[in-house]
């Protein structure tokens, strides 16, 4: 596996086994109280089950043989209590061991996700959010229904097996030999099934998975895809994915019909083969008819468990397949980490910043150089807007600071302390961060606003929206800050969602401000408003914007211009129209053509230039 181990790709060479399942079993320890009632309440229930052929035996062989009914009576009043018992125990042996499967895997399902939502940014240029998505829910359903159906059903049936098999030796050697003597016929093929059943299955997950992950994109884009008129496409692409994953789950079930099946025929025929030799065994004296009778049960018993055992050996493979891809998860490793031994940030940095000599390629590879040899220092408190074509690697310059990334080369420092030295968490509360392309959740507005600081008093929320000019609109919405506004804020406009994200830099109040073009979706009014509110929110703090309208930039300290990777000019507005180079040209253009930017609004990250 890769570093960043796609999930998409496992390594799906090598002996298919249930080791997978290990990965569950730190949360079997974590629960081991419960483990051991669970046990216990299995083993209740075992025990009770075999004890009900000896007193069957003790009824045929004494009871019906003597003068008072009453010895019959006693044998059943015993069996009622017998079953009594076993009802009680396999009572508590199911809500021991499902109510335990249950808890593992939200256990399992909040660790994966956790662990995935701190791997670096990195392992998501490649990786399918809906894949992850299909693991987290169908993968964890599949381990769910083993851990807990599944395993309490295989673990009772181990237990019948082997004391019936126990018992079986004790009543009748000679025909002991007959049924346990068909057990390899029967493992045998039960181990080779399960590994194909187990092969089977994982080619279906993935599949299912693979079809998720379109889904979610597609529905993620529904509008994109209806303006388009391409429902008939995706449905078709969508259907030919489950499709595939039905085909491979029908080849999985029918391996698994074939192995019962064939299980099913070995068991009844040992059956049938005690009972025909046990028979002659009677005549001639061997043993009683209530032997026989002890004996056939017990066998009954051990055939019928191993029979399960059959089956259920195919919903642990598929739970294994299931594991398997989870444990993928949870085995990579993120690319961005803390050092053993991270410098220790102050409480609020000053703000100063520096790049000496950065260079970096996107990729693990090295794609195409996104920057090349680049140096810059800005002082704290100072406000540096970058300014370019698309590509030329402005964004970069971001990802790089919040240590998204670690450049190829060269070092990315605050207050002087580079960030390879720093735990990246400490780095990232001292910034704050308004993206061009905004987010925002399927929450309540207050709640979207408090992103920024989730500790923050609502009169804090609404302070921090009045700052940010988005006050009024808020409070004409039918329920105010408390408005759910959908998936990715869909019932917002462009404007309105920029408003919400600068709200949130504001509440979370940082030493260290990035605007990535903050005002490219909001109209000329609006601009001004949130302009008026963006002044006052850099006033003590370092600030660097990415920018194509010249109303920031016209009111930067400094302004760097970036081409090709590289900071080609630098100095103020009036310096750079000067100069007559490239920012002179771009500002040309704009007052010319009347064009609001000097790039386009977005700068596409996976391009080859950026």
């Amino acid at each position: 596996m890769s570093r960043y181990g796609s999930p998409s790709t496992p390594d799906r060479g090598g002996k298919r086994d249930l080791r997978p399942l290990a990965t569950l079993l730190p949360y079997l320890v974590r629960y081991r109280g419960r483990a051991a009632l669970a046990l216990l309440a299995l083993m209740g229930a075992a025990g009770t089950t075999l004890v009900l052929p000896i007193a069957i035996r003790r009824m045929i062989d004494f009871g019906f043989g003597a003068d008072d009914s009453s010895l019959v009576d006693n044998y059943f009043s015993v069996l009622i209590l017998v079953a009594a018992a076993l009802a009680t125990f396999s009572a508590l042996r199911y809500y021991m061991v499902t109510s335990l499967g249950e808890r593992i895997v939200a256990d399992l399902r909040a660790d994966v996700y956790s662990h995935i939502i701190r791997l670096s940014p990195g392992y998501f240029d490649s990786a399918r959010s809906g894949e992850m998505v299909s693991r987290l829910t169908a993968d964890a359903t599949q381990v769910k229904s083993a851990v807990g159906a599944s395993a309490s059903i295989a673990m009772r049936n181990l237990m019948m097996f082997l004391g019936a098999s126990a018992m079986m030796v004790v009543t009748s050697p000679r025909l002991s030999m007959f049924v346990l003597g068909a057990i390899p016929v029967i493992v045998l093929p039960l181990i080779a099934f399960g590994r194909s059943v187990r092969r089977r299955s994982r080619h279906a997950q993935d599949t299912l998975a693979d079809a998720s992950a379109y889904a979610s994109e597609t529905l993620g884009a529904v509008r994109t895809l209806q303006a388009f008129t391409n429902e008939a496409m995706a449905s078709l692409r969508f259907g030919s994915s489950v499709e595939e994953a039905f085909r491979a789950a029908r080849t999985a079930i029918f391996a698994r019909a074939l192995l019962t099946a064939f299980a099913m025929f070995i068991i009844a025929g040992s059956v049938v083969t005690v009972l025909w030799v046990g028979a002659s065994d009677v005549f001639v004296g061997r043993i009683t008819a209530g032997e026989l009778g002890q004996f056939l049960l017990y066998s009954i018993f051990a055939a019928g468990a191993l029979g399960e055992l059959s089956q259920v050996w195919g919903e642990i493979s598929l739970a294994a397949g299931a594991a398997e891809r989870l444990s993928e998860l949870l085995k990579i490793e993120p690319e961005i980490a803390a050092p053993e031994n991270p410098v220790k940030l102050p409480p609020r940095l000053s703000g100063a910043v520096g790049l000496d000599n950065v260079s970096f390629a996107y990729g693990a590879g090295g794609g195409l150089p996104v920057l090349t040899d680049v140096s810059l220092d800005v002082a704290p408190g100072e406000t540096v807007a970058i300014v370019g074509p698309s590509g030329a690697g402005k964004s970069t310059l971001f990802h790089l600071l919040m240590r998204f990334y670690d450049p190829t080369s060269g070092t990315v420092r605050v207050d002087g302390t580079s960030l390879r030295d720093c735990d990246p968490l400490d780095l990232r509360r001292q910034i704050a961060l308004v993206p061009q392309d905004t987010t925002v959740f399927a929450a309540s507005i207050a709640d979207n606003i408090a992103f920024g600081r989730p500790e923050a008093t609502r009169a804090e929320i609404e302070a921090a929206a009045r700052s940010a000019f988005a006050d009024e609109f808020i409070r004409a919405l039918p329920e105010g800050y408390d408005t759910a506004v959908g998936e990715r804020g869909i019932t917002l406009s462009g404007g309105q969602r920029q408003r919400i994200a600068i709200a949130r830099a504001i509440l979370k109040d940082a030493p260290i401000l990035l605007l990535d073009e903050a005002t490219s979706a909001l109209d000329a009014e609006s601009e001004t408003l949130v302009q008026t509110a963006l002044e006052g929110l850099m006033q003590g703090r370092t600030t660097l914007v990415i920018a194509h309208r010249l109303a920031t930039v016209l009111k930067s300290d400094r302004i760097i211009v970036m081409e090709g990777g590289r900071i080609v000019e630098s100095g103020t507005h009036a310096d750079l129209v000067a100069r007559g180079g490239l920012y002179a040209k771009l500002a040309k253009l704009q007052f010319e053509s009347g064009a609001q930017a000097f790039d386009s609004p977005r700068e596409d990250r996976s391009s080859a230039a950026e």
